[in-house]
């Protein structure tokens, strides 16, 4: 096998790979062997046809696309590795030439990692960001905790309102014809939650247990069903039930039952603690993105689009596992929020930039600063993902290859520089505004 890798405009790649004669006519035989059994010739049983004689009566081009995607699985990581090139897409495929008795040859385009030219990375100013807990942060946390506990009852003496649940039956039209994936029955609806499309859910508000309606709404014009988009539709709803949410009061018996505290106080006091230390990691956050934003406007590296694709594309797959998680696939998600693929992609490409941006510019700090990893580094981390997924750490290497704890280790690299960055940057105190600065004056007077 031998590699040709020419350098195309914005860091892209082109890899001309050419595979050996011997190595087709193995894939072709490979090819033979996994049809074989599919293909039917007179006076022969399935499987027993010789290669020639399909080959004879078919051309040899009938093994062709098999052997091609048999000898580019095996060719190109060898290739990759061949070349030196770090890669950061996936390849574009074209075959330039295969033909029984001559080598394979085809070329893959993709894209490398950019080399990244870092602006100032010491000394970075970041705005000061106050983390203290007021009482009514506290109080707040309570009421959500109540919420949560709430005890679900049925409504029978008024009218829906916003943050009840109403549990209807619905059927879709437009035109007065039913449409696929337009109907449902005893449906639990939250009102407010936005689930629905249009004003679905505001229509209901002030109908009572009982009522037949319509509900007129009107699809979005980017709405992935085309023939849907932009049309108007009349749903039939029958309301069956309303329920609503009571809170539990707020004393020393719900403190005991929602955690380990006997007390409101003691538990107070464990929520204040909590919300202290989420106000200081979230700052740390804060901090983290302004000072990696800051090297990054300072920082000169060329992108190209395949890179960002490809990160589109992993955004959108850890999206539909977070769904999955909650029992939602992304083709429900799609129908009932009126969202496209196109449009999701669009949405995520911004972020998609920052994050290839983040990375790019955390690596190279890596490098320019000798950043190491120790061996007890990484087993720490270990220790950190074994108890994440509850379980000893010593069966979790055991389950992970090379490739898995050189990303730890990148993982623990990475860590390490925005710890280098934020121990050497500067805090500055938010500038206050007007509004603030007229609040503080009054308070002296």
């Amino acid at each position: 096998m031998s590699v040709q890798v020419e350098n195309l405009e914005k860091n892209m790649v082109k890899l001309t790979i050419e595979v050996a004669e011997d190595k087709v006519a193995e894939a072709l035989k490979a090819s033979y062997e996994k049809q074989k059994n599919r293909i039917s010739v007179p006076g022969f049983r399935k499987g027993k046809v010789p290669m020639a004689m399909i080959e004879k009566m078919y051309g040899p081009e009938i093994f062709y696309e098999e052997a091609a995607n048999i000898m580019m699985q095996e060719a190109y990581p060898a290739a990759v590795d061949e070349s030196g090139v770090d890669i950061v897409s996936q390849p574009t495929v074209d075959v330039v030439q295969l033909e029984k008795g001559k080598p394979f040859i085809f070329t893959a385009e993709v894209a490398k990692k950019p080399e990244v030219k870092l602006g100032k990375y010491t000394g970075v100013t970041v705005t000061k960001i106050d983390t203290a807990v007021s009482d009514e942060e506290v109080m707040e946390a309570l009421e959500r905790e109540r919420s949560n506990n709430a005890r679900t009852v049925t409504v029978e003496d008024r009218a829906i309102a916003q943050g009840d649940t109403a549990v209807i039956d619905f059927e879709g039209f437009v035109d007065d014809v039913a449409f696929e994936g337009g109907k449902g029955e005893n449906y639990a609806l939250e009102i407010g939650s936005h689930s629905f499309i249009d004003t679905f859910e505001d229509q209901l508000v002030g109908k009572n247990t009982g009522d037949e309606l319509d509900v007129n709404v009107t699809f979005p014009e980017e709405y992935h069903a085309e023939d849907l988009a932009g049309k108007p539709a009349v749903f039939k709803v029958k309301i069956h039930e309303i329920k609503a949410k009571e809170l539990p009061e707020l004393n020393d018996e719900f403190a005991s039952d929602v955690s380990e505290f006997e007390t409101l106080e003691e538990y107070k006091e464990s929520v204040r603690k909590n919300l202290q230390e989420t106000k200081e990691n979230n700052a740390r956050r804060a901090k983290e993105d302004e000072a990696i934003k800051k090297i990054v406007e300072k920082s000169e590296m060329d992108i190209p689009d395949a890179m960002i694709d490809m990160q589109v594309q992993n955004m959108i797959q850890e999206f539909a596992q977070r769904l999955a998680q909650q029992g939602l696939s992304i083709d429900q998600y799609m129908q009932f929020s009126g969202m496209t693929v196109d449009k999701m992609k669009e949405q995520l490409r911004p972020e998609a930039v920052v994050r290839i941006q983040s990375s790019l510019v955390l690596e190279q700090i890596v490098k320019e600063e000798n950043i190491e990893v120790t061996e007890e580094e990484i087993n720490a981390q270990l220790d950190k993902m074994a108890a994440a997924y509850g379980m000893e750490a010593d069966k979790l290497k055991e389950f992970m290859g090379e490739t898995e704890k050189e990303s730890v280790k990148q993982d623990v690299a990475i860590e390490k520089a925005v710890n280098f960055i934020l121990d050497n940057a500067k805090e500055r105190a938010k500038a206050k505004s007007k509004k603030e600065k007229e609040a503080e004056d009054a308070s002296v007077e």
